[in-house]
């Protein structure tokens, strides 16, 4: 996937493409075709299941009920339909997304029925749809500024421990490479980048890496577009305004803050985007000792196996190379199952699956760490970690919140 905004359409299908076209795959081209037909339908399954549900619903009542609440202070109709607007609002970002998927990948948007490379109409599943729906809500944690709390207490901790560790041979113009497995939409990707590094996200999910190349490439300018994150929950909340609030994403927009950064001579790394199974692609001997650190945020609670990315990580990195750490250990393989409990969180589809499943202690993490060639460093105490929610909206009278881990280990010397 590209990272500069200016790259012509041609090249981003060669980005997307490399050595590996998902279209040749008759697996892989289903789980790409579903996660496209999920955004197609974002507007149809919003307004169906939102509004259209909620108005049967309230017509069920008792008529001197709903006649009661149909009226002012109330208006619950009308509500309806502002929730309506706004799931519109929602969906053009949706439809965006899906445009600029079908032109990255060459495929039509009103496909041969006929044609099996081309057909992608009516494949997703309501589990594609769903991530579709948390992957547009995720823009408000990763793309606004109203996210920005969410961000302090994960993304920008990570960059600056990158720029401690290698401020100086960044200056001396260096070229340091910084792996990010995980990378969702691309936000510390992308502020890895800004801070002058030569970063490369990796991304299994379609559903993010449709969204993360809309929001790097496509978006047409800082606090463009529209988006209500809150528009489609209607528990605890404290007022219509709260459900309804509008942010405007990308606060920052990648190719203007590159364009600024040329103008004042200022450090900006390259930025490359992978898509693949992380422990698959990084195992691999071509990416052995490839780079100087890698960050994991929010990551290494969705391994069924965390000795798997343990290993990966000890293999692509440098010798004396950092991992930078920060996040929870909500388990996503739990009981047997792929199940997450973060709110919003990324596709549950973590890669190629094997046998069996292990869910450790931060302490049992610290240790097995340790084991396999890494010295922490660094590591925040509880009571020093800040508290932080998941797409989570701070108004709401429902907080859950996370103490993330946050630490820094280096790779031993062979």
């Amino acid at each position: 996937m590209p990272s500069d905004s200016q790259h012509q359409d041609d090249e981003e299908v060669r980005s997307w493409a490399g050595d590996f076209d998902p279209l040749a795959d008759p697996d892989e081209r289903r789980v790409l075709f579903a996660a496209l037909d999920s955004f197609r339908q974002y507007r149809r399954t919003a307004h169906m299941n939102t509004t259209h549900r909620r108005r049967q619903a309230f017509y069920a009542l008792p008529s001197a009920h709903w006649q009661m609440l149909a009226e002012p202070p109330f208006s619950i109709l009308d509500n309806f339909n502002r929730v309506d607007d706004a799931i519109d609002v929602n969906a053009d970002i949706a439809d965006a997304i899906l445009a600029t998927g079908l032109s990255s990948f060459g495929l039509p948007a009103n496909p041969d029925p006929e044609d099996p490379r081309q057909n992608w109409h009516d494949t997703a599943t309501s589990s594609d749809v769903n991530k579709a729906h948390s992957t547009i809500r995720q823009f408000y944690r990763d793309w606004s500024s109203e996210g920005k709390a969410e961000r302090e207490v994960c993304v920008e901790p990570a960059v600056r421990e990158l720029r401690d560790e290698f401020g100086e041979r960044l200056a001396s113009g260096e070229e340091i490479k910084v792996l990010v497995p995980g990378a969702g939409l691309g936000r510390l990707v992308f502020e890895v980048c800004q801070a002058g590094f030569a970063a490369e996200g990796n991304e299994i999910s379609y559903h993010q890496l449709l969204a993360s190349s809309w929001v790097l490439n496509h978006t047409s300018g800082p606090r463009y577009h529209a988006l209500h994150p809150f528009a489609l929950h209607f528990s605890n909340l404290l007022s219509r305004e709260q459900q309804l609030q509008k942010v405007m994403i990308p606060d920052m927009h990648p190719g203007v803050a590159m364009v600024e950064a040329q103008a004042n001579q200022t450090p900006f790394g390259s930025m490359g985007m992978s898509a693949a199974d992380f422990v698959v692609l990084y195992s691999n001997p071509s990416n052995k000792e490839a780079y100087d650190a890698v960050a994991t945020i929010f990551f290494i609670d969705t391994a069924p196996n965390l000795i798997r990315y343990i290993e990966t990580i000890r293999h692509c990195l440098k010798p004396n190379g950092v991992w930078v750490n920060i996040g929870p250990l909500l388990w996503h393989f739990e009981d047997g199952s792929n199940r997450s409990q973060r709110e919003g969180d990324r596709d549950e589809n973590q890669g190629i699956g094997e046998p069996g499943n292990v869910e450790l202690t931060e302490e049992e993490v610290f240790c097995l760490v340790e084991r396999m060639g890494f010295n922490i460093e660094k590591r925040q105490e509880v009571e020093d970690r800040p508290m932080c929610g998941y797409i989570q909206d701070p108004q709401s009278m429902l907080q859950p919140l996370y103490k993330p881990s946050k630490w820094v280990a280096r790779k031993k010397n062979p």
